[in-house]
């Protein structure tokens, strides 16, 4: 794995003596074998699809078509946000992973489903799939640890004197995250890719990645927001706010679920060597350190985040589906735990919460 950042290649060490990943690679193959098992999703990911879809959809209709209370539309755009993270996180994240179904086709439909997210494929794959699970937590080369200047989530990015209340306003901003693929995000991520050469396919093609990023931000707009202004006896700014509370909604609950693994006190944020590049573990051992479990007992969590609170087995099975991620967790901790590595976790959602914001203030402390 390498990446070239200002003419120096980043590496990760190659040098695992004790063979921790190969032995826990083949433990975890062992146990899909006993049990006969595929590593995609089974009936309990498609049954999880479609509450999820009816989450989103079913609100929609429901506003679109009967005449109902502001108050009522209000509170089902909540739900329509519930229902846009959760097949955010169970359906869109699997498909783009590869790890919805054995078969290609259905994990390119179900991951094409960010489309209706606000959200593009060809983007989120590049800065998930391949910037921020390859270089997880190291600053310059993982996007996800970059905000702006609004929030410093790392002691290696420039301080302001604004971000000593960050902690207080952070979880504001937070509910912005999808809101901000509509309107900016993706056209500026697009620009940058295509500019660097980074892809996820075999051949770069800028025209036809152009074309569908602005058709499917023309269908996500018809879809909501000028077709429910046609059909709606509304005022349009009813409509709209909505449409934000919707997504607000949305993207506080997936700005939270994925900082609670990276952004927290026991996540490392390492850099590479300044001579060299090189990184001092191997990529295995370097997802243990930079990546947080979070209330890995509660079955709610477990089933609605996607199994994104077992961000270390996900990091490291990243094309194993979230539905087994519960049983191969046993597997991962007893072998970190026999290597003596690692294996970060916090029992509970508050006490992964509490530790996110305790490590935003420490970030807000003017440095030395």
């Amino acid at each position: 794995m390498e990446k070239q950042s200002n003419n120096k290649p980043l590496r990760f060490s190659r040098k695992d003596p004790k063979k921790f990943f190969q032995t826990l690679n083949k433990r975890v193959n062992y146990y899909f074998k006993k049990r006969k098992a595929l590593k995609t999703g089974n009936w309990q990911l498609y049954l999880k699809t479609k509450i999820m879809f009816s989450l989103l959809v079913a609100p929609y209709f429901l506003i679109l078509l009967s005449d109902l209370n502001i108050w009522i539309k209000l509170i089902l755009a909540i739900i329509m946000g519930v229902g846009m993270a959760g097949v955010g996180m169970n359906v869109m994240h699997d498909g783009n992973h590869g790890s919805f179904s054995k078969y290609d086709w259905i994990n390119k439909t179900m991951g094409a489903s960010i489309y209706l997210l606000a959200g593009n494929v060809h983007n989120w794959k590049v800065q998930h799939n391949i910037l921020h699970h390859t270089y997880t937590n190291i600053h310059g080369h993982d996007e996800d640890l970059e905000a702006g200047r609004i929030i410093r989530f790392s002691k290696h990015s420039d301080w302001f004197s604004f971000h000593r209340f960050q902690h207080y306003y952070a979880v504001f901003i937070y509910g912005l995250l999808t809101f901000n693929w509509v309107l900016t995000s993706d056209f500026q991520q697009i620009r940058r890719y295509l500019k660097k050469k980074l892809t996820y396919r075999k051949k770069l093609q800028p025209m036809r990645q152009w074309m569908i990023l602005i058709g499917t931000k023309i269908m996500y707009s018809g879809i909501w927001i000028i077709v429910p202004m046609l059909v709606m006896k509304m005022p349009w700014w009813q409509i709209l706010l909505g449409f934000f509370i919707m997504h607000y909604t949305a993207g506080l609950i997936l700005s939270l679920t994925f900082q609670l693994a990276h952004v927290i006190e026991d996540a490392q944020m390492p850099l590479p060597d300044k001579e060299t590049g090189n990184m001092k573990n191997t990529w295995a051992i370097h997802q243990l350190l930079t990546t947080v479990n979070f209330s890995t007992k509660n079955r709610f969590v477990n089933w609605f985040t996607g199994g994104l609170n077992h961000q270390i087995e996900h990091h490291i099975f990243p094309h194993i589906s979230h539905i087994h991620y519960t049983d191969i967790a046993k597997i991962v901790k007893k072998t970190a735990k026999e290597f003596n590595l690692p294996y970060n976790e916090y029992k509970t959602t508050r006490s992964a919460l509490f530790s996110h914001f305790k490590h935003l203030k420490k970030m807000g402390v003017q440095p030395a």
